[in-house]
């Protein structure tokens, strides 16, 4: 079985046997996405380079699954599943949202393979909420269900994901700099979501408008630094968390992100009264998990009125691992597979 987990900035595909477990592929591989026209040539050169005859396939893509279509948000592919099964010759394929992908591989996931910020008390069988800030700002949430296997007469409890696309719903300042912030990205964007601001995209946003308020002086090395870079974000990010190198205006910049990050994590276990948990997972949180873990992710996360001692109460975790949506996606297909 072929996997994949698809996203803007990079693509990470593994092969399974069908005794495999979803964290033990028998290879993987992670290849930066936007150096390939298509994911059809890039799987041509995986499974070509791999020299094994493909079966069944599943992929977690960056961006809703509509009519078994995807177009990958925040980069130009479209992936079909009819055109995937001609380029594989295979009849199986199966494409679903990554961040349903995350969410799906919470049940395999390990203690070493998070960081928990909250203890907090789960809520048996209620709802899990996961966010996930990378290139863009991913949704997702699971719900307990019961579903009866008719061929064997018994009831399969489980979770199972359902996608959301909420990292693209109106972006809601609370503080006087972030209403700025805000009216600074009306003037071009007109729609100002949460991925605007809360996101690997969103980052290089929030610190474009500190640098032209006035309140923060951009320094000569950091600008030589940014100069002519496609992906200023890990640069504004490793100087945030840099202790070798003071830099103002990229600490306040990430401060901003996990302020907003926060409260829209606590946006989406409102809606989905999520108390069996918080996931937050992407490629970015692992990245600050310093700064994560100091408490003003909590702080913000709580500030809710009424509501702050349920959200108190929600257990909050980092994803560590860099392959879950991989881990999730596998687990899907082999479920599939075995049935």
């Amino acid at each position: 079985m072929l996997v994949g987990d698809i996203g803007a900035t990079k693509t990470i595909l593994g092969i399974y046997s069908a005794d495999s477990e979803a964290r033990s592929p028998v290879v993987s591989e992670t290849f930066p996405s936007d150096r390939y026209p298509d994911l059809y040539t890039l799987l041509n050169e995986f499974v070509e380079e791999n020299s094994v005859k493909i079966t069944r396939a599943s992929f977690g893509v960056a961006g809703p699954v509509l009519d078994h279509r995807a177009n990958i948000t925040n980069l130009p592919w479209t992936i079909d599943e009819e055109r995937l099964k001609e380029a594989l010759n295979i009849e199986n394929v199966d494409l679903f949202n990554d961040i349903c992908a995350i969410a799906n591989s919470i049940a395999c996931l390990e203690d070493e393979d998070l960081t928990t910020l909250n203890e907090g008390v789960p809520v048996n069988r209620a709802p899990i909420a996961v966010i996930a800030p990378g290139t863009g700002l991913g949704e997702a949430f699971l719900t307990w269900d019961g579903d009866r296997d008719r061929d064997r007469d018994r009831v399969r409890d489980r979770y199972r994901p359902q996608a959301s696309e909420g990292g693209h719903v109106d972006f809601a300042p609370k503080t006087r700099t972030e209403i700025d912030l805000m009216q600074y990205l009306y003037r071009n964007h007109k729609h100002v979501s949460y991925e605007d601001v809360c996101s690997g995209r969103g980052i290089p946003n929030v610190y474009n408008f500190l640098k032209g308020c006035g309140d923060f002086k951009e320094p000569a090395w950091l600008a030589d630094k940014l100069t002519g870079v496609d992906d200023p974000t890990p640069i504004i990010v490793g100087c945030a968390l840099s202790k070798e190198r003071g830099c103002k205006i990229c600490e306040e910049t990430l401060s901003i992100f996990i302020s907003i990050l926060a409260r829209e994590a606590a946006n989406l276990v409102l809606k989905v009264v999520a108390t069996g948990g918080l996931y937050i997972g992407g490629g970015i949180p692992p990245r600050i998990i310093s700064r994560l873990k100091e408490g003003s992710f909590m702080d913000a996360f709580v500030e809710k009125g009424v509501f702050t001692d349920l959200l108190s109460a929600v257990p909050v975790h980092v994803i560590m691992n860099p392959k879950a949506a991989l881990i999730g996606t596998a687990r899907y297909g082999l479920e599939l597979c075995r049935e």
